[in-house]
């Protein structure tokens, strides 16, 4: 599913360079589920942001769903966005007046899905993360736990070959992370390849495999041995 191989990425600083990812080879194979750990500075956010094609690497090649990843211009990579990756975000990213129903909508609306299609499909999402009767709620009419949980239906009402979560739980309790993470697992088991950043251990012990970054390299990659839950 994701393929990296000595992957590298660097950002103009004043009149140099500050080399963030250092030769990174990564495999995610198909219906994985894996955390990525590292402390601020160790080059998660920017590994996020490649994998999610938000950013283009210097060095290297990354494949995705056996696709190589190069020469993407903005057009190319919201497409590709669009059709293979859901993104989760600590801070949800909803869309403050639309409702829960709408915005769970929004990436049927710029695949051209019809109207009333895409609001069918969106409402069965929202049933799917629990949530069918908040479908008219405002995000402000939401407890943070249940906006993740609209933004989760977001991700995966494209029907994606990949979710990424950016720190999913950052911003909720201790019971609310857990009942997220318990839905993940969920997700992972229909057969999703989950890819969770985080800087949690405990969040990351939740997963199959936890990849730990320091100062651009990968320093660990391990199996956490966590069973499939049953639902």
């Amino acid at each position: 599913m994701i393929a990296l191989q000595k992957l590298h990425k660097s950002y103009p600083i004043g009149k140099g360079f500050l080399h963030v990812l250092k030769g990174l080879d990564l495999h995610v194979q198909e219906g994985e589920f894996i955390s990525i750990m590292g402390s601020s500075g160790s080059g998660k956010s920017t590994l996020l942001n490649i994998l999610g094609l938000l950013d283009t690497h210097d060095e290297g090649t990354y494949e995705l769903n056996k696709q190589k990843i190069e020469n993407l211009d903005e057009k190319k990579g919201a497409k590709w966005r669009n059709e293979l990756i859901g993104f989760v975000f600590q801070s949800f990213n909803l869309i403050a007046y639309k409702t829960a129903l709408e915005n769970v909508a929004m990436p049927l609306f710029y695949r051209g899905t019809p109207k009333k299609e895409r609001l069918r499909i969106a409402l069965q999402y929202l049933d799917k993360v629990g949530l069918k009767d908040w479908a008219q709620h405002l995000p402000n009419e939401l407890s943070g736990g249940q906006k993740q949980r609209v933004a989760i239906a977001r991700a995966l009402v494209t029907q994606p070959k990949i979710v990424l979560a950016d720190e999913p739980t950052g911003a909720l309790d201790s019971n609310t992370s857990s009942a997220i993470m318990t839905l993940l697992k969920e997700i992972h088991n229909d057969g999703m390849t989950v890819v969770v950043i985080t800087h949690e251990e405990d969040i990351a012990a939740q997963t199959e495999r936890i990849v730990r970054l320091k100062d651009g390299v990968i320093t660990s990659d391990e199996k956490t041995a966590q069973p499939k839950i049953t639902t």
